[in-house]
């Protein structure tokens, strides 16, 4: 555990660092302008402002997710997928946002207020995901997170059902077809 002096560093680390990451580095030079909508910005700055504690949540964010995901999101080459002007994408269905907060690092995680981790997802979707939020996304809630963490995807499901709702997120919401590898090409 990192004391709070310290969360505090790491969350104006975090959140200087997400705004110095170009929206170019998130997608093909195709998908950039999809991106830049005034619309999806003013719905990732309305997921943000539902944060209970963004300080905490962007901490939160680095203890429990920068190590794999990276602290801006980007965890390439790592074979993670990366969250960086994609997992926005997500949360365009029951079905895709439900899959988020089953994953096993989500559902059973430590920290165990559903609103604490609500807003660490939503530090996650909104900041990290921004532009790939799409108009109209409302941000998950502690109610949300408590009802479907009870259903932890187990690690033998991950890569099927990451599959799964990639596929349903390209269908359906518009996502681009570079979201179905783990990361973007630069």
């Amino acid at each position: 555990m990192i004391g709070a002096v310290q969360r505090r560093i790491l969350a104006a680390l975090v959140m200087a660092g997400a705004m110095l990451v170009p929206a170019g580095l998130c997608a093909k030079s195709g998908e950039a302008a999809a991106l830049r909508s005034p619309t999806r910005q003013a719905t990732a700055a309305r997921g943000l402002a539902a944060l209970s504690d963004p300080d905490l949540a962007r901490s939160d964010y680095v203890e429990h997710c920068a190590g794999c995901h990276g602290v801006h999101g980007l965890s390439a080459p790592a074979k993670l997928p990366e969250l960086r002007g994609r997992v926005g994408y997500l949360m365009c269905t029951d079905e895709t946002r439900a899959y988020l907060l089953r994953l096993p690092n989500i559902a059973k995680s430590r920290i165990t207020d559903n609103q604490q981790l609500a807003d660490l997802l939503n530090f996650m979707v909104f900041a990290l995901g921004g532009e790939s939020v799409l108009a109209g996304t409302t941000p998950f809630t502690a109610a949300e997170v408590e009802r479907e963490r009870r259903f932890a995807l187990t690690d033998a499901s991950l890569v099927a059902e990451r599959k799964r709702h990639v596929a349903t997120a390209i269908r359906r919401c518009g996502a681009p077809a570079s979201l179905r590898e783990l990361y973007a090409q630069r």
